[in-house]
């Protein structure tokens, strides 16, 4: 019984692929503004409410990544190895995503992104959801002495640290100044300098 699900969710996730990628090159060839939702199913080859059953939005088309992202970013908690330092596990993570997102593929992406007010305040909306999630996950860790404060607060600084680090010339080494300012927050959060947030005192 369970191979046809499986094949079920492969196909749904083919489906949901090839309308993200159909939709990303007509908003570069076309633009943005002037690409609709019936565009994107007609040259998908799709119903408009197959569209809307996998992308809430036109914005959403764009992300179609998020939901993966946001998980890997609570995984960078959850599923570190015990007594593993937390800090230097979300850098790594942080690290990760911002070397995918600056590559040379993703630049035209972010130039149409960048112009549009419409899919900047949407980005804006992704990483403050993020920043919520990720703050959750350290909320439930039982071996992190967070605050909820605190930890909103480290992980907005997590989520900054991915949104400024790919602007800049070099983002690795952004990432790297950011966070050992992130590592300074953590040390003021918890001067005892408890094992899980960073490598050392």
């Amino acid at each position: 019984m369970t191979e046809p699900m499986g094949r079920r969710a492969r196909k749904k996730a083919a489906t949901r692929q090839k309308i993200a990628d159909t939709a990303l090159r007509l908003f570069l060839e076309r633009g943005y503004d002037t690409v609709g939702i019936r565009d994107v199913a007609a040259e998908a080859d799709v119903a408009v409410t197959t569209v809307f059953s996998h992308f809430a939005s036109k914005e959403a088309l764009v992300f179609e990544q998020d939901h993966d992202f946001e998980q890997r970013l609570t995984r960078a908690v959850t599923d570190r190895a015990p007594h593993e330092p937390l800090i230097p596990a979300l850098r790594r993570e942080i690290r990760a995503l911002v070397r995918h997102c600056t590559a040379d593929s993703a630049a035209p992406v972010w130039r149409m992104i960048d112009a549009s007010p419409a899919l900047r305040q949407y980005e804006e909306s992704i990483r403050l959801r993020h920043a919520e999630s990720l703050a959750t996950a350290m909320a439930d860790d039982p071996d992190l002495p967070l605050t909820t404060t605190a930890c909103r607060t480290i992980a907005r600084f997590v989520i900054d640290a991915y949104s400024l680090a790919r602007e800049e010339a070099d983002p690795e080494a952004a990432v790297d100044e950011i966070f050992r300012m992130i590592e300074a927050a953590w040390a003021v959060t918890c001067p005892s300098g408890h094992p899980s947030g960073t490598a050392g005192p």
